[in-house]
Parts: structure tokens; C-alpha cells; sequence
């Protein structure tokens, strides 16, 4: 398994809105409920007026995609690094999954799954 490691800063955040979110700005998650209006973007591009906000994110993502058959990965991913004591927030897309950590703990996450055996990519 290779992980590739991102090499920009996010934020988790809510807004009031789907249209204050710009979506071509390189990087976000958007996830709609009906309580709220969730975001992850790059810290740079997070926009003005959100509800609440958490900024010092750092984050990578699995190489490659992902089958849905797969069983377990972020299972395994997740586990080493609990065993170090780190949280995680994850996020996926049709082809992959993010695994996000607080900046202050990346490398130390990096170090965990290199040290499991997981291939570090860093660009």
C-alpha cells in the first residue's frame, strides 16, 4: 500500500451555505445533511463567514483506487494510528480515501505507517 502524503494545510469547517463554497478551489469535501453544511478545503481557500472552524489539518490519501470490494484498509490505516494515539478524520471519494490529522501529529502518523510497512509518498 502506498499513501501519498498532501503537502498543503486544511480546515474542517461548517457553513450557512452550499453556494459560499467555492468549488473549484482545488481541494474540499462538501458533506450536506439536514442539520448541517460540512466542509474540508485547503486552509488558504476556506471561505469568509463560516459557522464554525477548525483550522491546523494536515492530510494524505491511499494511492491508487480503491475496489469497493476491498475490506479493511482504512481499518488498518486507522489502527496504527490509534496505537500511536493520534486521531483521525476521514473522508472519501469514489476512488480513494483522506485520512486527515492534526498538523502538530503528521509526522509522527508518517512515521507510524512507514514504520507498518505502508509506502510514504511525499510531493
Amino acid at each position: 500500500m502506498e499513501i501519498e502524503a498532501l503537502n498543503y494545510r486544511l480546515t474542517v469547517c461548517k457553513v450557512s451555505d452550499v453556494k459560499d463554497i467555492d468549488l473549484k478551489c482545488g481541494f474540499c469535501f462538501v458533506g450536506v445533511t439536514g442539520d448541517e453544511v460540512s466542509l474540508v478545503c485547503k486552509t488558504d481557500k476556506t471561505p469568509q463567514g463560516t459557522t464554525a472552524r477548525e483550522d491546523g489539518w494536515r492530510g494524505f490519501r491511499i494511492k491508487g483506487e480503491l475496489d469497493f470490494s476491498l475490506i479493511g484498509i482504512l481499518g488498518k490505516i486507522a489502527g496504527i494510528l490509534a496505537d500511536e494515539k493520534i486521531s483521525i478524520f476521514a473522508v472519501s471519494t469514489y476512488n480513494t480515501d483522506y485520512i486527515l490529522v492534526k498538523e502538530e501529529c503528521f509526522e509522527k502518523a508518517l512515521t507510524a505507517l512507514e514504520r507498518n510497512g505502508i509506502k510514504i509518498i511525499r510531493t
